[in-house]
């Protein structure tokens, strides 16, 4: 459904279970940007009203995610650590494309914020079927629905408000260059990582 070249091998929910604290802080702050991320194209692009209202929903859910995660770390009496670098998602940035048109970085951004949702729920798939914590699988799995559901709105709006770019074959290039990437990485505590 996603599209994604590669997918990610199951034993990195063995990693991310080592050091709960870790992807838990790191999946917070995850939220929190892609929350971010969703007021920024707001913020560019208020003349889509659809979009204001399907990206305000977005970011409210977002946060509400972020609140859920920072809840458990709580519970588990584990400490919210600092925000972290996302070196997956700044190698998704330099990708962008952001010289041409206005309407091709809007388009660019869109495809960006959906390659993320993609991975995220692909990365919760993982961890809702392979590790030992029914509470964290269930969780994960309920998140992972709501992740795809995000892909597919920045996905559609792409196709929506493009004007001169084929948002197929750019979405195949991102698809590419991100399956390039991604063997790069699933070795740390991290949902990009």
């Amino acid at each position: 459904m996603l599209g994604l070249k590669l997918l990610t091998d199951p034993r990195w929910a063995n990693i991310a279970e080592s050091n709960l604290e870790e992807i838990l802080t790191d999946h917070a702050w995850c939220e929190q940007k892609a929350a971010t991320n969703a007021i920024t194209l707001i913020a560019n692009n208020s003349e889509h009203m659809d979009l204001v209202q399907e990206l305000t929903a977005i970011a409210i859910e977002e946060m509400q995610h972020f609140q859920m995660v920072v809840d458990i770390i709580e519970k588990r009496g584990y400490t919210l650590g600092r925000e972290r670098k996302d070196d997956y998602v700044g190698r998704l940035v330099k990708f962008s494309r952001r010289d041409g048109s206005r309407n091709s970085a809007f388009i660019d951004r869109l495809l960006f914020a959906a390659m993320i949702e993609a991975r995220s729920c692909e990365r919760f798939r993982v961890l809702s079927q392979n590790i030992k914590d029914q509470e964290l699988a269930k969780f994960y799995h309920e998140l992972m629905v709501s992740e795809a559901g995000h892909y597919t709105v920045f996905l559609n709006f792409a196709r929506k408000y493009t004007i001169d770019i084929d948002v197929d074959k750019r979405w195949k290039e991102w698809l590419e260059f991100e399956g390039e990437l991604i063997q790069s990485f699933g070795n740390k505590e991290a949902i990009h990582g």
